[in-house]
């Protein structure tokens, strides 16, 4: 049965196939519906004015008006919609693509390669599942933003405090992406109460983020205080080469060196390390010093790179001294980390539903009870700034 009114989308591309296909595909879902097309970016304004749009699927190269042009100009005529973007593999398509997430576009989805079999047309069979979920999640998102009568007040708030020595664990699961991951029992959602921030010394900053991570990974960074002591470790959902791109936008963004991790390397403070796409980063102790290790192992929660092996290995390295930040994405991907991370004495913080295009993974860490904070970006720098106020060792 669905709930709540469909998902409304504008498909956005000049190839009539890709239209054609796309509205059929997504029309046979029941909580999806297709509004209007467009054949180029032009058109997509004018349809925006005209009909309530939660969602725009937006192609690139287009006769006209591009895609990258009528992006910053269909998220200012409709605050809150969001825009998933087609994009092309690698090369130029990926540095587009970096640049839409940049603008404000939530997230994308690959086209097939050149030459694939059944030509524009495999775009849906390739990618129906990951496109529909992509479509349904953010239109839901869109339309609760929609439905708020006024803005949330922002206002620090925190989880009452998790007690950690009386945390059971049950059985662990172990896999080839990283250290065991302790599963702890169901918690409910807690409270949340004012508090003030408490200073901490920690050793390592660990960041997840998938849909909408882009533009919440540059602002994070860029709230951080310049002389941030500590290493830096991020896992954003993303494909091979777009992952780099990403490294060198947030290396402009955060003002501080930022580049893909390379296996093996050790971590330095100040540094941020990116997960490659298609590798699992982890961290782990070498006599003295902390190294990162790559692994391809199987993807965790159907992604590779993935945040739950990441956070993993940093509790096991760091113990207490882990922080980690879950940003805003879709599933849960990060929450059984972060259990490891808090079962190790470390601290978990999640961005909060009012500022996260998608509160799925955040919003599985605050209501599984983990997170030690619910806030607002602004609010999380401050927090981290001050968990990192004291120089911490490495080793």
């Amino acid at each position: 049965m669905v709930e709540g009114p469909p998902v409304r989308v504008l498909i956005v591309d000049d190839s009539a196939v890709v239209r054609g296909s796309l509205g059929r595909m997504l029309d046979a879902e029941p909580d999806l519906k297709v509004v209007t097309t467009a054949t180029n970016g032009r058109h997509a304004i004018d349809a925006v004015a005209a009909h309530a749009i939660d969602v725009v699927v937006l192609d690139v190269e287009m006769p006209e008006m591009d895609g990258l042009t009528a992006l910053p100009l269909l998220l200012k005529q409709r605050p809150g919609m969001r825009v998933l973007m087609l994009s092309a593999h690698g090369g130029r398509g990926a540095d587009v693509t970096v640049r839409a997430l940049a603008l404000g576009a939530a997230d994308f989805v690959c086209k097939p390669r050149a030459g694939a079999r059944g030509g524009p047309a495999r775009v849906l069979d390739v990618h129906v599942a990951e496109l529909t979920q992509k479509i349904r999640a953010l239109g839901r998102s869109a339309q609760r933003v929609a439905a708020r009568a006024e803005p949330p007040r922002e206002r620090v708030a925190f989880a009452a405090p998790v007690v950690r020595s009386t945390l059971p664990t049950t059985t662990s699961t172990t896999g080839p992406a990283g250290p065991a991951i302790p599963v702890l029992p169901p918690r409910p959602a807690v409270a949340l109460r004012e508090a003030a921030v408490v200073p901490r010394s920690m050793q390592v900053l660990a960041i997840a983020s998938s849909t909408g991570g882009p533009v919440a990974l540059a602002e994070l960074l860029g709230a951080l205080p310049p002389k941030l002591d500590v290493p830096v470790l991020v896992t954003q959902h993303m494909p091979p080469e777009f992952t780099r791109l990403l490294a060198e936008r947030l290396a402009v963004a955060g003002r501080r060196p930022c580049a893909e991790a390379r296996d093996g390397e050790v971590l330095r403070r100040g540094h941020v390390y990116v997960a490659p796409g298609d590798h699992h980063m982890l961290v782990e102790r070498r006599g003295g010093e902390v190294r990162v290790r790559l692994t391809q192992d199987r993807p965790v929660q159907h992604c590779r790179p993935a945040a739950d092996p990441m956070f993993a290995s940093i509790a096991a390295a760091f113990g207490p001294g882990a922080l980690a930040v879950v940003l805003t994405g879709m599933g849960h991907d990060g929450r059984d980390g972060a259990a490891a991370i808090v079962h190790g004495g470390g601290r978990v913080l999640a961005q909060d539903e009012a500022t996260s295009v998608v509160w799925g993974m955040p919003g599985a860490v605050a209501q599984a009870g983990l997170a030690a904070a619910v806030l607002p970006i602004p609010q999380i720098a401050t927090h981290v700034a001050a968990c990192c106020a004291t120089r911490p060792k490495l080793s």
